[in-house]
């Protein structure tokens, strides 16, 4: 089912066809058509968004006019690029020709939040949410791949995951905390969920990032630390990129676990891994049993003095 924000379609069945289609069914064939071409049920919600969104504001028979209101349109270039990307797809499935514009994504670096931080939106979750936001930052899943997680892409006894890869990455396996396990096994011992079930249910990507939202902004407001609302869903995925980068200096290891399919994609986290001594967290291990605990725990060991282990973790 492919919701729309005017019109409700389904893709149960191919598109009748009429003589003079509304704009409903010709954006109902552009859809369709993606869904037998094999694109991800993803792709085509958000082109469905925003051809829908192209429609409310210009006629999309004239290519013309929706040049002209993405000209004028005042909104990042990256948002404008999808538009182009919709509205290609329409142009392509009716034969329409237009003259594309090209539309350049400034280039920025992600801010990596710090882990703390990261602790107090979780601490402050809902237990669903703080399991979600537990294996988003410990394996660096795209949002719509850990709501896409079932219950047998998960080895509770080896405290592995083994994620469906979105955008034809590569496939991997991640590993999750003891931590992370004891809230996965408390959170599954409350609900019936069979193997091929979505441990989250009918959580999407979409619902995941509002929930995320909701509890990071009350938690700002509780904490009195605004700083919180900078910290978007996706950057869970930039802090595990970076840590791992950090604890390896191996960038095709962090290649693979990320699931990217280019390198260059991979590369942005070697810039960002200049860390002062003070945004670490230091401990120290007496025994194996208190070391073992903190590498589980993040903590990278850094060196001995005196029989006791020094570690730290980036705060």
């Amino acid at each position: 089912m492919l919701s729309m924000n005017k019109r409700r379609v389904t893709t149960s069945t191919p598109p009748i066809q009429t003589r003079n289609p509304t704009t409903n069914d010709k954006i109902f064939q552009v859809l369709w058509e993606m869904k037998k071409r094999g694109n991800s049920p993803h792709t085509i919600k958000n082109v469905s968004k925003l051809l829908t969104l192209l429609d409310s504001h210009t006629d999309l028979s004239k290519p013309e006019t929706v040049r002209g209101y993405l000209a004028q349109l005042d909104r990042r270039n990256g948002y404008k690029r999808n538009l182009v990307f919709a509205y290609n797809a329409y142009c392509h499935q009716h034969k329409l020709a237009w003259n594309k514009p090209t539309y350049y994504q400034n280039a920025k670096l992600p801010k990596i939040p710090q882990e703390n931080k990261i602790e107090m939106i979780r601490a402050n979750a809902s237990e669903k949410l703080a399991l979600a936001i537990s294996i988003s930052k410990e394996t660096g899943l795209r949002p719509v791949e850990a709501m896409r997680l079932r219950l047998r892409d998960i080895d509770i006894e080896n405290r592995t995951i083994y994620p469906q890869t979105a955008k034809h990455g590569s496939a991997r396996v991640l590993k999750i905390s003891s931590e992370t396990t004891a809230l996965l096994k408390q959170y599954l011992g409350k609900r019936c969920i069979a193997l091929n079930d979505n441990i989250f249910g009918s959580w999407t990507s979409e619902a995941y990032g509002k929930y995320f939202r909701h509890y990071r902004n009350k938690t700002a407001k509780k904490l009195s630390d605004q700083t919180l609302k900078t910290i978007r869903l996706y950057d869970l995925r930039h802090f595990f990129a970076t840590k791992l980068y950090n604890q390896t200096k191996d960038i095709l290891y962090v290649k693979q676990q990320l699931g990217h399919r280019r390198i260059e994609t991979t590369l942005v986290y070697t810039q960002l891994i200049n860390f002062h001594d003070d945004e670490y967290t230091c401990k120290t291990a007496s025994n194996v049993k208190q070391a073992t605990e903190l590498i589980e725990a993040g903590f990278q060991h850094v060196a001995d003095k005196d029989g006791i282990m020094l570690f730290r973790k980036r705060k």
